[in-house]
């Protein structure tokens, strides 16, 4: 189902933690589908700040290219544009919006919650402190950096989930070790790059508003969002290296090829098998399931979409 030829971009972020399971190449599927059929060029950002496990991104990126999928650009890394994460900051400061926070994980879980916010939204415990006490604190624990939120709740709108209204809470932008968080990095990426649709697992729905909240302080207008069911193992639960064979790695080590995995991804979310251009006229974003894949077991290379996995009820 293509549509007219747009500036814009979609992208596909993996963090370089560990090879991809079967639910993470299905959303990096439907990234590039909900891309290439919007005429949108397909970007990969390796999001590396945090844990990267030594051969993970190389494996990463071939398994992408195993399927299919293929990308425009050179691949961006975050660890590669911390200069832009603090540069943001910095604009932020500038206009009164960013505070000191010296609190713990532990602190913040058992702080008393403002009243409708979620267990761990910051409660602003060092919102408002004077400058003694935020240097008696210093001495004893180095600074985060929050943003100064004016608002408590926000709404996006998402493709497949209609209107959605989120906490917004007082964010972390720079963690207490000086490393950008995630919600910065990722806003200032998607603008930089030009990503204007953001297609990823609907278990991060509820971060939309407060990275839309932000992008809108830093002058850019919020992506066009997608969050798609994610792959869910027969507990319900997001899935793991116990739940059997999960990676191409181990998909290939029972007799299952890249291109096997492809047809039953592609088979899953109603759409005929073979390459994923070839998908292209079928794609329909509101034909698409809209609960979770459950995964029970390696997938088969029959032709058919699975062998014992269903869509949740």
């Amino acid at each position: 189902m293509n549509a007219a030829v747009t500036a814009g971009a979609g992208r596909f972020a993996p963090s370089p933690s560990g090879d991809l399971h079967v639910g993470n190449l299905r959303t990096a599927l439907l990234a590039w589908l909900f891309a290439r059929s919007t005429g949108r060029r397909f970007l990969l950002r390796i999001e590396d700040l945090d844990r990267v496990r030594a051969g993970a991104e190389h494996r990463q990126l071939a398994d992408l290219a195993s399927l299919g999928l293929a990308w425009d650009s050179e691949v961006v890394h975050q660890s590669a544009r911390l200069d832009r994460y603090l540069g943001a900051v910095e604009d932020l400061r500038g206009r009164g919006l960013v505070y000191e926070c010296y609190c713990t994980r532990r602190e913040i879980l058992h702080a008393p919650s403002a009243p409708h916010a979620p267990q761990g939204a910051y409660p602003g415990t060092c919102r408002n402190l004077d400058e003694a006490e935020r240097a008696q604190r210093r001495k004893v624990r180095p600074a985060a950096l929050r943003l100064r939120a004016d608002t408590g709740r926000f709404t996006v709108r998402d493709q497949l989930h209609g209107n959605y209204t989120g906490t917004v809470d007082d964010m972390v932008l720079l963690r207490n070790d000086g490393v950008p968080a995630y919600n910065l990095a990722v806003v200032v990426d998607d603008t930089a790059q030009g990503v204007d649709q953001v297609v990823r697992g609907d278990d991060l729905l509820s971060s939309a508003p407060r990275q839309a909240y932000l992008a809108g302080l830093l002058g850019h207008p919020a992506p066009r969002y997608a969050h798609v069911p994610l792959v869910l193992n027969s507990q319900g639960r997001r899935l793991a290296k116990r739940d059997g064979a999960v990676t191409l790695a181990e998909l290939g080590h029972r007799g299952l090829d890249p291109a096997a995995v492809r047809d039953a991804l592609l088979t899953s979310l109603g759409l005929p098998a073979g390459l994923p251009e070839a998908a292209l006229p079928a794609f329909d974003p509101a034909s698409l399931p809209r609960q979770p894949w459950i995964y029970h077991g390696e997938l088969t290379g029959d032709g058919g979409a699975h062998a014992g996995a269903r869509h949740g009820s």
